[in-house]
């Protein structure tokens, strides 16, 4: 089955403020079942969503990329650091690196990663609904509905529940 990437987006668009306020009041609420419930949701998302059908965060946004990564990826393409910067990456206004273009320079036409071993921390992380403490993260959360059909799911299906 094909995903309709749009269909989500547009259904992102329309319940945005719905999310919105909804994300608030949750983590006003802070339920001490949230952490089960997302991560019970985000198993069921990933039950019907491939993100290799989707690759729609390596394609539109681009992630924090830490000392860490940087040194990482370097070593494994075998280039010097600065060169990797240089090439690559960029300052953004809250003096992060990101990458300097969108699509990831990484991402290949069959959406595989070309660094997968050696991805950012945060590439690995995302979409970041199997964390502890989901409650902390709840304003990217709906940010990230805009982005991933699988985190729009998942707060579709806690709004069931709470």
């Amino acid at each position: 089955m094909q995903l309709d990437l749009e269909r989500y987006k547009e259904m992102a668009n329309n319940k945005a403020r719905e999310n919105k306020a909804f994300t608030t009041r949750l983590r006003k609420k802070k339920p001490k079942s949230l952490d089960d419930s997302v991560l019970a949701a985000h198993h069921e998302a990933f039950e019907r969503i491939d993100c290799l059908e989707c690759a729609n965060c390596c394609k539109s946004i681009s992630p924090i990329i830490i000392d860490r990564d940087i040194d990482r990826i370097a070593k494994h393409l075998k280039m010097k650091r600065s060169d990797l910067i240089d090439q690559y990456f960029e300052i953004d206004e809250d003096e992060d690196y990101v990458f300097k273009e969108t699509p990831c320079p990484f991402l290949m036409p069959d959406n595989y990663c070309m660094i997968y071993e050696v991805r950012p921390r945060a590439c690995r992380e995302y979409p970041h609904t199997d964390r502890r403490r989901f409650y902390q993260i709840l304003n990217l959360t709906y940010r990230n509905t805009f982005v991933c059909p699988a985190v729009y799911e998942v707060l579709e299906n806690l709004k069931k529940e709470y």
